[in-house]
C-alpha cells in the first residue's frame, strides 16, 4: 500500500512538473498584439500605376520568355511587325502594390525603391482611411533599393522610429507588418534567421534573413522588433525557397534616407580601385597571418586612392580604426564616409601595416573601373602555363601604351593555371608584386620567391580591368 501511495505521488509530481513546464515555456512567447495595434496604424499600402503601350505587348513578352538568347527568338522575331501597337490601340494603366511606413508626423513614408520606381502616379493607403492620398518621390537610391515619398494630410500621422540593427541577435523575436498579395495590413512573426547577408543584388548588400513569412507585397514594410522599432525594410525573398525573407539593415537605411531627406540624393565616398577578397593562398603569397581585408587590383589614375598612395597589390585592412573583412565591407564603410572628408586608411605592403590619409571622392554610378595597361615559352610547365612577352601591336590592340608584361597563350586542361581561373589572352604584369617583362624574370620569381612561399600571386590584366590569381605550386 506505502509503494503504492508512492507511485501515486510521483506520478502526480511528474505530471505537474510537466505542466508547469509547459506553462513556463508558453509565458516566454512573446506576444505580439499590442505591438501589432500600436504599429500597424504607421504602416501604408502604397498603390502606383505605370502607363505602357498596349499593342499585343503580353503576348509578345509571353513567347519571348523574358530571356534573350532563347532558342525561340529568331523564331518569334520574324512576328515583331504583328506585335506593334495599332493606331485604334490606346496606353494601358499597369499596376503593382508595395508597402512603406510613416516616419514623420507631417508625412514621409520610407519604402523600397523597386516599388515606386518608373511610376507615373503614386498613391498611398492609410489604415481606416477609405481614399488614397496621392504621393511625392522625394528622393530615392537604387543602389540600397531604398525611396522617400511624401503625403500631405490634414492631421498628425503615427510614425515608426528606426532601432538599432547593429545590436540585433540572431535569434531575437521580430514581426514584420505589409501588404502581402494585396491582403492588407497583414501581420507575420519569426525570428532573425541570421545577419550579413550578400544577395548579390547590389554593392551594399548586407541584409537581415528572417523566418517571419515575406511575400510579393511586403516590399518596403517594416521589420520591427519587439519594442515597435524598425530594424530592417522588407526588401527581398528567394523565389525558390520558403520561409525565407531579407530585410535591409535600419542602421543602413537611417543614413540614406537622411540624406534623402535633406539633398535628396546621396552622396558617397569613392576611392577609385577596383578591390576582391583574400582568400587562404593569397594571405600566404602576401605573408598574412590570416585571410582579412580588401585587396587593391588595380588604382585608376589621378583618383582618390592614386593620390593618397595606395597601390595595386595592398591589402586594405582598416579604415578610421575599424578592421575590415573584405572586399564588401571596405565597399560600406568607404560608401558611408562623405565624400571630400580624409579617411585613415591602413594597407598591409610588403609583409607590414602601412597607415595613409586619402581624401575621399564621389561615388558616382557610373564610374567604372577601368584601367588599360598591360621567345615563347614554357617557364612552368607543372602549371600548365604558356607565356610570351607582348609586342607592340599586340599592347595597342589591348590599350596599352607600353608593351610590358607576358601574354597567356594557352593552358592546359587540369592544370593549376586553369583551376586558378587564369585564360589565354589574360597578360601577367606581376608575379609576387614583381614586374614580369620576360620569361626569365617569371622563372627567376618562380624558382625563387614563389617556390620559398609555396604560391606564385600573379596581377592579370584582363579586358581592361586588373584582377589577382593565386596559384599553390605544385609539390616536387
Amino acid at each position: 500500500m506505502d509503494i503504492t501511495h508512492r507511485m501515486k505521488r510521483t506520478i502526480a509530481l511528474a505530471a505537474l512538473l510537466v505542466f508547469v513546464t509547459s506553462q513556463a515555456a508558453m509565458a516566454a512567447l512573446p506576444e505580439f498584439t499590442a505591438l501589432a495595434e500600436k504599429a500597424g496604424g504607421a504602416v501604408v499600402n502604397i498603390s502606383t500605376v505605370k502607363i505602357v503601350e498596349r499593342g499585343n505587348n503580353q503576348m509578345k513578352e509571353f513567347f519571348r520568355f523574358h530571356q534573350r538568347g532563347n532558342p525561340f527568338e529568331d523564331f518569334f522575331n520574324q512576328f515583331e511587325p504583328f506585335f506593334r501597337m495599332r493606331p485604334d490601340q490606346r496606353p494601358r494603366k499597369e499596376r503593382s502594390l508595395g508597402s512603406g511606413f510613416i516616419i514623420s508626423k507631417d508625412g514621409f513614408i520610407v519604402t523600397n525603391n523597386h516599388v515606386i520606381a518608373n511610376a507615373d502616379e503614386i498613391s498611398v493607403n492609410l489604415q481606416g482611411v477609405d481614399e488614397p492620398l496621392p504621393a511625392t518621390i522625394i528622393g530615392r537610391d537604387p543602389e540600397t533599393d531604398l525611396a522617400l515619398l511624401k503625403i500631405d494630410a490634414d492631421h498628425d500621422l503615427p510614425v515608426l522610429t528606426f532601432g538599432d540593427s547593429d545590436k540585433t541577435k540572431v535569434g531575437q523575436w521580430v514581426m514584420a507588418i505589409g501588404n502581402p498579395f494585396g491582403l492588407d495590413h497583414t501581420v507575420t512573426a519569426g525570428i532573425v534567421s541570421a545577419k550579413g547577408r550578400f544577395l548579390n543584388s547590389g554593392p551594399f548588400d548586407d541584409f537581415i534573413q528572417t523566418d517571419a513569412s515575406i511575400n510579393p507585397g511586403n516590399s518596403g514594410g517594416p521589420l520591427l522588433n519587439l519594442h515597435g522599432e524598425v530594424i530592417g525594410i522588407n526588401t527581398a525573398i528567394i523565389a525558390s525557397g520558403q520561409g525565407i525573407g531579407f530585410a535591409i539593415p535600419s542602421d543602413m537605411a537611417r543614413k540614406v534616407i537622411t540624406q534623402l531627406k535633406e539633398n535628396k540624393k546621396v552622396s558617397r565616398g569613392w576611392l577609385g580601385v577596383t578591390i576582391q577578397n583574400v582568400d587562404d593562398n593569397t594571405a600566404k603569397a602576401l605573408e598574412m597571418d590570416e585571410p582579412r581585408g580588401a585587396l587593391i587590383a588595380s588604382v585608376l589614375p589621378g583618383e582618390p586612392a592614386d593620390e593618397g598612395g595606395i597601390k595595386a597589390g595592398d591589402v586594405i585592412i582598416g579604415v578610421n580604426g575599424e578592421d575590415v573583412d573584405d572586399a564588401n565591407d571596405l565597399l560600406r564603410q568607404i560608401a558611408g564616409i562623405a565624400p571630400g572628408e580624409k579617411a585613415k586608411i591602413t594597407v598591409w605592403r610588403n609583409g607590414d601595416d602601412k597607415t595613409l590619409r586619402v581624401t575621399l571622392g564621389e561615388r558616382k554610378t557610373d564610374k567604372l573601373a577601368q584601367q588599360g595597361r598591360p621567345e615563347q615559352t614554357q617557364p612552368a610547365e607543372a602549371l600548365g602555363l604558356s607565356l610570351r612577352p607582348v609586342d607592340p601591336r599586340e599592347a595597342r590592340a589591348l590599350g596599352m601604351d607600353v608593351a610590358q608584361g607576358l601574354l597567356v597563350t594557352s593552358v592546359a586542361q587540369g592544370s593549376p593555371a586553369q583551376e586558378s581561373e587564369i585564360r589565354p589572352g589574360d597578360v601577367i604584369l606581376q608575379a609576387n608584386q614583381q614586374l614580369v617583362n620576360s620569361v626569365d624574370d617569371f622563372k627567376d620569381i618562380l624558382e625563387g620567391d614563389a617556390k620559398d612561399k609555396g604560391v606564385l600571386l600573379l596581377l592579370i590584366q584582363r579586358q581592361g580591368q586588373s584582377v589577382f590569381r593565386t596559384l599553390t605550386l605544385p609539390d616536387e
